[in-house]
């Protein structure tokens, strides 16, 4: 039996927290998340954990989430005037 590899496009989403640690995450597969001290350290802990969870969804890969974009939105709070 013949076998082609297909090539998934997934969204990689990446946030620095307060200890300039980078957390990333791929918000096709819940719970697929991971962090690295450098950019390159981070997205390739994430690959690992983009193919744990291509193994484990194997038969449902063509009915994951589509990807669609993002989008940044502006939000005001309310801060103490001293």
């Amino acid at each position: 039996m013949k076998t082609k590899d297909k090539i998934l496009h997934l969204p990689i989403l990446i946030e620095q927290d307060e200890d300039n640690v980078y957390i990333v995450s791929c918000p096709v597969f819940k719970g697929c998340h991971s962090y690295g001290k450098t950019i390159d350290e981070a997205l390739g802990n994430i690959k690992e954990v983009i193919d744990i969870c291509v193994d484990e969804e194997k038969e449902n890969v063509s009915e994951i989430n589509r990807f669609v974009g993002f989008r940044e939105m502006q939000v005001s709070i309310k801060t103490a005037i001293a």
